[in-house]
Parts: structure tokens; C-alpha cells; sequence
């Protein structure tokens, strides 16, 4: 038994912890869980909590559905407690592993594991911080068959008086940090009821980890506060989406591979490479950085409408430049470890272990084909006529789930990341979504064509 494991014992004997919850995330990156007795750890820790893979979106078939999970011990965290109390629950993440020990390709975490190896044989660390947006409701989504009112009418930067979203983000922060998530930031966000929470940088592993005990304890918090948190990536026609720019640095050692100092925008050859890598395969990403219908509604361009689209809905880079899919961040002087990217397009209800893993996989081809970086945007791109994006090299991004499932179902790149079995579920699951959206009439026609017509 190793040292962390011996921790994780003691802890749970020193602070008299009555449950450990143990968790894992299907396919889709859905939370599951199993909570099982401090008593049971050290059999778990030595043998693993057998379970029916094939009740787990994506895992396995009938036939082969004996699943073993494995609790990572460097994961443990004591659930913490709004009023103080002393807690008497904990949780660890797992990794899912066949019966003969050996790792099951259907785990999203293995997948983004395989994506950090191969960064670790080309000498790279992955660092990563995500900027969360979701909005609060007043209305339990579940129970309500009306349109979704949010709880305030506070906008960008705002300190709105709702009572439930003025206590919230401290009691979300609170329970953040009680859990070793650090918070960089916290803010009221442009559209009513819509907040932004950005998490420190980790590597890309723990990021995956932390966004989802993130989308776990934003519901949590939000449940005490009695008000409902969603990180539907559109759930208003006439407000933002909510969106999770993606921050990406690669670390040679404690060097950072992505710094040049003689460069123009402090971008070393690496960087430029990664970046054109992503760019290059965007197209065929993009299902899984944004894995729903409603996704696409926030990639909408807003053609002709004048204003600043800060989703992304073109495949283009550009320095300090909000409507392109990457912007290379304003580099800050003396502070070499600051310099990244910033990928925007992705959303909050990813799943992050496989997000993360095809961008960073996508990244890495470009280094190792040596990708050469196309020109920038320096100005608002959905200002810019289809003919100048066209002139400019500036593709769309996927207009719809069925698009971006095409570009990814011929895509070597995004099978190779993910694994035969992971591409296929995936392909399957989303496009049985897609069907099932298409047959759906909505409130939109009802209210054009039924009287008409």
C-alpha cells in the first residue's frame, strides 16, 4: 500500500468519515457514483468495486460487462459542509479497469490519460484552466414546463440585490476551495442570472476532475440556496450561452514550451504548431468539445447583426481577438509561465476527460507534423462578409450536431484519441440525439405556420 493510500485511511479514521463516495463518468460525462463504507476502502484500494458496465452509457455490451472501479487515492477530498459541521463524506475518482486489471478503453478518463502519455513521450506537461459559465434559475427545469426565468436581471460585472445570487458564489467559492479547487475568479456574467467561476490552472488531468466536482457542487450550492443551476449551453433565445473558454499551456520541465521572448506575441514554433493543429482539425472536434443539440445554438454566427459574437462560430486565431475560436492572450511582461491560448468554443456540458483530450490530441499533431500557423483575425469576424472569410481562409465552424458528427465519423485524428470504442458509442448515441431532435415540432413553427398555413 502506498503512502497516499495509507493518508486516505488514517483521514477517514482521524475524521470519522461514515461514506466514500466513489466516481466515474460515462461516455457522455454524466457523474455516476457508489458510495461504500470506510471499512470496504482498503479492499477497494487492493481489488477495485465491481459493477454492470452495461448499465453505463457507453461502456459495454451484455457480454462483457463485468467492470472493475478503481479509487485514485491522490483524488480524495472530504465533502465540506455549508453550516459548518464537521463532514462525514468523502469522494475519489476512479479508474475504470477490466477484470484482468488492464485499463477499459471506454473510460473517458483512460482516454484523456492515453492523450497525456503521448504528451509526456514528446516531453510535455499539459496545463489547463477552464472559465465555467452557467446561469442560476429561480425554477426547478424539472418541474416547470414554462420558459426558464433566471434569478436576477443583473449583467455583466454586475453586484446584483437577489438574495439568492448575492450569497451564492461566496458559498460556491467556499465549497470550491474546501474541496482543493482553487478559484481564480468569480463575476456576474452578461445575461440575467448567468455567472462565470474560473478555475486556477492544473494539469489537464485534475482540470477534467475538477470540472466535474464543479458542475456537481454549483447544483449542490444551488439547491441550498433554493434556486437551480444549468450549464445548458443555450437556455435562452434572446440571452448568451453559456460557454467554457479553455486555457492550454505545454511545460517542458518548468519551462514553458509555448513562450518565446523574440516573438512578436511571446509564441514560441510550439505554439504556433499546436495552434494550427487545433485550427486544422476544428471541424472534426468540435462533436465533442460540443456534444448536444443546443450546442449549436450558441455557435450561432449572428450574421448581419452587428454585434460582437463572442461564441465562436468560424475556425479562426487571432491576438487578444474575442470572435475567434483561438485567442492568444495578452502576454504579460517578466511572467514567461503566463503565455497560452485560448480555445472558446467548447461548453460547459462536455464531457471534459474526452474535450480536453481531442484538443490537446489535435494540438500535438500539429507539433508533430509541424503545422504551419495560417494568418490571424485581428478584428470582430462575424463582421466580416462570408465572401472576406472565405478570401481569408476563415471556415465554419459546424452549423449543427449532424454536421459535426459528419466532419468527426471520417476524422482519423478524433478515432485515434478517443478509441475505437469510445468513437463508435459516441457516433451512435448522438446521432440517435439528432434524429430525435428533427422529428421534434417546435414552438417556433406552431407559432409561424399554424395559423398561417
Amino acid at each position: 500500500m502506498d503512502r497516499q493510500q495509507q493518508f486516505v485511511l488514517r483521514t477517514l479514521e482521524e475524521r470519522d468519515i461514515k461514506f466514500v463516495r466513489l466516481w466515474f463518468t460515462d461516455v457522455l460525462g454524466f457523474l455516476k457514483a457508489v458510495a461504500i463504507a470506510p471499512a470496504e476502502m482498503e479492499s477497494a484500494f487492493d481489488e477495485g468495486i465491481g459493477f454492470d458496465g452495461s448499465s453505463i452509457e457507453g461502456f459495454a455490451r451484455v457480454t462483457e460487462s463485468d467492470m472493475v472501479a478503481h479509487p485514485d487515492p491522490t483524488t480524495f477530498q472530504v465533502i465540506p459542509l455549508e453550516d459548518g459541521r464537521p463532514s462525514d463524506m468523502a469522494r475519489m475518482f476512479c479508474d475504470i479497469k477490466m477484470p484482468d486489471g488492464t485499463p477499459s478503453w471506454h473510460d473517458p478518463r483512460h482516454v484523456l490519460r492515453r492523450v497525456l502519455s503521448k504528451a509526456s513521450d514528446m516531453g510535455f506537461s499539459c496545463y489547463t484552466h477552464p472559465e465555467m459559465e452557467f446561469y442560476l434559475l429561480r425554477d426547478d427545469p424539472a418541474q416547470s414546463l414554462e420558459q426558464p426565468r433566471p434569478v436576477d436581471q443583473g449583467g455583466y460585472f454586475d453586484l446584483p440585490t437577489h438574495a439568492s445570487a448575492h450569497d451564492f458564489r461566496r458559498r460556491a467559492v467556499t465549497a470550491l476551495e474546501a474541496m482543493g479547487i482553487s478559484v481564480e475568479f468569480s463575476h456576474h456574467e452578461v445575461g440575467p442570472g448567468q455567472q462565470e467561476i474560473d478555475l486556477r490552472f492544473a494539469d489537464a488531468l485534475t482540470t477534467a476532475d475538477n470540472i466535474m466536482t464543479f458542475r456537481h457542487l454549483m447544483k449542490e450550492v444551488a439547491l441550498e440556496e433554493d434556486v437551480y443551476a444549468t450549464f445548458m449551453p443555450k437556455p435562452f433565445t434572446q440571452h448568451p450561452g453559456s460557454g467554457m473558454h479553455t486555457h492550454l499551456s505545454l511545460f517542458e520541465g518548468d519551462r514553458n514550451a509555448f513562450h518565446d521572448p523574440t516573438d512578436e506575441l511571446s509564441l514560441s514554433k510550439t505554439a504556433r504548431h499546436f495552434i494550427a493543429g487545433i485550427l486544422k482539425h476544428a471541424r472534426e472536434l468540435t462533436a465533442v468539445t460540443n456534444q448536444f443539440v443546443n450546442s449549436y445554438k450558441r455557435l450561432y454566427a449572428g450574421e448581419g447583426e452587428g454585434e460582437l459574437q463572442e461564441a465562436p462560430a468560424w475556425v479562426a486565431w487571432g491576438h487578444a481577438n474575442r470572435s475567434a475560436l483561438i485567442r492568444v492572450p495578452q502576454y504579460s511582461p517578466g511572467k514567461s509561465s503566463s503565455t497560452r491560448i485560448e480555445v472558446r468554443s467548447p461548453d460547459p456540458a462536455c464531457n471534459p476527460y474526452l474535450a480536453l483530450a481531442v484538443l490537446i490530441g489535435a494540438g500535438l499533431k500539429g507539433i508533430e507534423e509541424e503545422y504551419q500557423l495560417p494568418p490571424g483575425a485581428e478584428e470582430d469576424v462575424s463582421l466580416l462578409s462570408q465572401a472576406e472569410r472565405r478570401a481569408m481562409g476563415f471556415l465554419d465552424l459546424p452549423h449543427n450536431l449532424m454536421e459535426a458528427l459528419r466532419y468527426m465519423e471520417d476524422s482519423e485524428l478524433v478515432a485515434d484519441v478517443l478509441g475505437e470504442h469510445v468513437f463508435d458509442y459516441f457516433l451512435r448515441n448522438k446521432r440517435s440525439e439528432w434524429i430525435g431532435y428533427r422529428a421534434q415540432v417546435t414552438p417556433f413553427e406552431i407559432e409561424s405556420y399554424l395559423g398561417v398555413l
